[in-house]
């Protein structure tokens, strides 16, 4: 679970597993994409080596 600040319907939200769509390492990060509560797909980037952990284009 995390928390995340939907870019649709600009409320913060918590994440649950079951929303996570999918997960893609890339050499800038791991790229979380998932469901926001209000039905916007969504993405974030996370991870060691990520730079910020603002959401990004998948």
């Amino acid at each position: 679970m995390f928390d995340h600040h939907c870019t649709a319907c600009d409320k913060r939200q918590l994440i649950f597993p079951s929303q996570v769509t999918s997960l893609v390492n890339t050499d800038h990060g791991i790229v979380v994409s998932f469901e926001c509560w209000c039905g916007a797909e969504q993405t974030m980037l996370t991870g060691r080596t990520a730079d910020h952990r603002e959401p990004v284009a998948a």
